[in-house]
């Protein structure tokens, strides 16, 4: 089984099912890894006390992560070439000039930015030498956490959204996600309508944005536009292309919090449906579009206890109202 760093919401779970005593076995079977993992992880990341909590877990595997890749940082490690740049930089020469020097006589280099990412983080009295002092370096184009910031900003989070699509008061408002395949790199395009349950599902050869984008688009172009005002969607990088889905679908995109996956619980209970026809670690190479529908097709024609016993079929496509079927006591 391949090993997958625990994200912060498994390490949740995790102390939520100890503290209900759930076995480490059994915690093992409901994530999809290795007894031996979920030991090491509650034995490497709790208290002193042997206590676990999430946070602090997460905190402690980063740390050890950033220090094992400080480690094999090759300034660190190549003596040679660190000796190197601190007498290159001692006669005033710039770390553009040393590196370039190194590079055409064929002796190990690194970058401009390793070198100054490594001034200003391990060495930092050989700022001194640096000809400009302005502060910490920046790359040409911006830090990647401004790039970040700037993307979050441009996104419409979950608690913009009206409360006509809170209180379901609506129809035509989706929850969307993906449900990966074995080696996580395909799967199926997840979408659930919140007043109907009404769902669909689209087979995505690599669960990539640009891939379901165009699915996404196309998929929804036979649905009335009275039917698709919005979606909301978990944070992945497959929904990175969500402003040509607004452009080209007319919806109204969202996105809900990190880690919150309960903010959109209609499609989760709903992905959790579907993996009763396509369990974890499915191939999804070995299956076909058409065997998807035909999931899709049942699901959408179970009846529901919410919809007074109608399927959201018959709410979504029929326009039934619920209220007006009432259950016999």
């Amino acid at each position: 089984m391949a090993h997958h760093h625990f994200s912060i919401e498994e390490r949740f779970k995790i102390q939520a099912w100890i503290e209900l005593n759930l076995s480490k076995a059994e915690m093992a079977r409901r994530l999809d890894k290795d007894y031996s993992t979920v030991f090491r992880e509650i034995k490497n990341n709790s208290y002193e006390n042997g206590v676990y909590k999430a946070l602090h877990a997460n905190a402690l595997a980063r740390r050890r992560r950033k220090e094992g890749k400080r480690k094999s940082k090759k300034l660190l490690c190549d003596n040679d070439l660190k000796e190197a740049l601190i007498k290159g930089m001692k006669k005033k020469k710039s770390p553009e000039q040393i590196m370039g020097e190194r590079r055409i006589t064929g002796k190990s280099f690194v970058s401009t930015e390793t070198v100054y990412s490594f001034i200003y983080s391990e060495e930092k009295y050989l700022i001194l030498f640096l000809r400009q002092k302005k502060g910490k370096y920046r790359r040409r184009h911006g830090t990647k956490n401004r790039s970040i910031a700037r993307e979050l900003m441009k996104k419409r989070r979950i608690d913009d959204r009206p409360e006509e699509i809170n209180e379901r008061k609506e129809m035509g408002h989706w929850e969307g996600d993906t449900v990966v395949g074995k080696d996580k790199q395909n799967g199926v395009a997840t979408y659930v309508e919140r007043v109907s349950g009404y769902g669909r599902g689209i087979k995505l050869e690599k669960v990539r944005a640009e891939e379901l984008k165009e699915k996404t688009v196309k998929s929804f172009s036979s649905i009335p536009k009275k039917k698709r005002k919005s979606v909301t969607y978990d944070n992945g990088s497959e929904f990175a292309e969500y402003e040509m889905i607004e452009k080209e679908t007319g919806m109204d995109v969202y996105f809900a919090n990190p880690y919150h996956s309960w903010e959109r619980g209609s499609n989760e209970n709903w992905n959790g449906l579907l993996r009763q026809y396509f369990p974890k670690r499915t191939d999804f190479d070995m299956i076909s579009q058409k065997e998807i529908d035909k999931a899709v097709r049942e699901l959408n024609n179970r009846p529901r206890k919410r919809l007074n016993y109608l399927t959201p079929y018959q709410v979504f496509v029929k326009e039934m109202n619920p209220k007006d079927y009432c259950i016999s006591s």
